[in-house]
């Protein structure tokens, strides 16, 4: 893959050119080295640039390995720093670089200062492309459904880690109450609303469609975590890649469902439920990712079981080196962490014990480890500071860590 023209990437380090680097990437896809080291407080080499008040960039190599370690360092105490969240092109549907999100980031979330890729995400098939696997809100705005362990933000901008589970209920006017999920490919047993960030339509057939409009002056649009909406049924459609209205929402009914849910008429009344386990009510910033790799200071550790080789690749890669990403935090520091890989000569990447390891040594008390492979990419000020496999790849989300806008405006001047 090319390099966009519009990406100021940093070269890659110990004077190899990106040319070589790109060659080798492609040369060692799927090629993991078996080198092994105990992790050292003292690397062999290190270097510090300091970035924006209140952010600093360290890159770290251990050559013995190889392994090339990106490390963005943000203090907590400021309180002119945000994080944020984005969605590729503010949709579900649809993927782009870090850098294209910081850039075209709405004013009102901040200026972007740095940031690093987010959560797995839709990418077999190119159709439902950018749709991230688990939780994540977006200004305050519920877009996708929580699955797995995510990271959250409270409003004095504490991060937080664990498991979210969604309890997400369809009250019918009946009485009877369906679970549903949002924002997503709507399979034939499945119940999924929609509004209008996940895209222009909802990109599936078969089933029924139900064009809901606000009841009354309840909360409506955008969605948020733990409200009750109420929607009149304003439209009954056979499901064919229905448009999406801003002002609407569309609950889509998959073929399967068709005998365990009401039959509903134009002027039916029903009500959704967006509660989460923890309740995340008023949240502005999650995102998800997986698994934790530190909690309370102990990091993930885990000896590949026997047959570990011939599980699918989620499970396999938790015991096999390749380019990562994850973020950690202390009390003091919230910390982005990419690992360059599959680059014979430059950087092996590392197992998830090896990370976890390694932002232990870095100070961190909490962390969850987000996509990697050819998605692992961090960026700082305008630059991606690393080296990614493959060249630079659009990805569904990130989090970026941002001036506020009142700040950023006083910065400015």
């Amino acid at each position: 893959m090319s390099q966009p023209e519009s990406e100021n990437i940093r070269p890659a380090k110990k004077g190899k050119t990106r040319a070589w680097v790109a060659v080798g990437c492609a040369a060692g896809l799927g090629i993991l080295l078996t080198v092994g080291i105990l992790l050292r407080a003292d690397h062999p080499s290190s270097s510090d640039v300091k970035g924006e008040p209140g952010i600093s960039y360290s890159h770290d190599t251990v050559d013995s390995v190889p392994w090339s370690i990106h490390v963005v360092k943000v203090d907590r105490k400021r309180k002119d720093i945000a994080f944020v969240a984005p969605l590729a092109k503010g949709k579900i549907l649809g993927v782009s670089t870090i850098s294209e999100q910081a850039r075209t980031l709405p004013p009102e979330m901040g200026r972007a200062l740095a940031g690093v890729n987010g959560d797995f995400y839709e990418r077999d098939n190119p159709k439902y492309a950018g749709d991230p696997r688990g939780l994540q809100i977006v200004n305050g705005e519920l877009v996708s459904a929580p699955s797995t362990v995510c990271i959250w933000f409270d409003a004095d901008n504490n991060p937080h880690l664990d498991e979210v589970k969604g309890d997400f209920k369809i009250t019918w006017p009946d009485g009877r109450k369906t679970p549903f999920d949002i924002n997503r490919q709507r399979r034939a047993n499945m119940l999924v609303l929609y509004n209008s960030i996940y895209g222009a339509s909802t990109r599936i057939t078969g089933g029924q469609d139900l064009i809901l409009e606000r009841e009354g002056t309840g909360p409506w649009l955008p969605l948020q975590v733990g409200q009750t909406y109420r929607g009149r049924v304003r439209e009954v459609k056979a499901s064919a890649d229905t448009p999406i209205s801003p002002d609407s929402m569309l609950l889509s009914i998959g073929p399967q469902l068709s005998n365990s849910v009401p039959q509903l008429k134009v002027g039916d009344l029903l009500q959704i439920s967006t509660t989460t386990i923890p309740a995340l009510t008023g949240v502005k910033t999650a995102i998800a990712g997986g698994p934790a790799i530190i909690q309370n200071g102990s990091p993930f550790s885990a000896t590949a079981p026997l047959g570990h080789a011939s599980e699918g690749y989620s499970e396999r890669s938790k015991y096999e080196r390749h380019p990562r990403s994850a973020v950690g935090w202390n009390n003091t520091h919230f910390f982005f962490v990419t690992v360059d890989g599959r680059q014979p000569g430059l950087s092996a990447g590392m197992t998830l014990e090896e990370l976890a390891k390694y932002m232990v040594k870095l100070g961190c008390t909490e962390g969850m480890n987000f996509d990697g492979g050819n998605s692992a990419t961090i960026w700082l000020s305008g630059e991606i500071m690393n080296s990614p496999c493959q060249g630079l790849k659009p990805v569904a989300n990130s989090l970026l860590v941002v001036r506020k806008p009142t700040q950023a405006a006083a910065h400015k001047n």
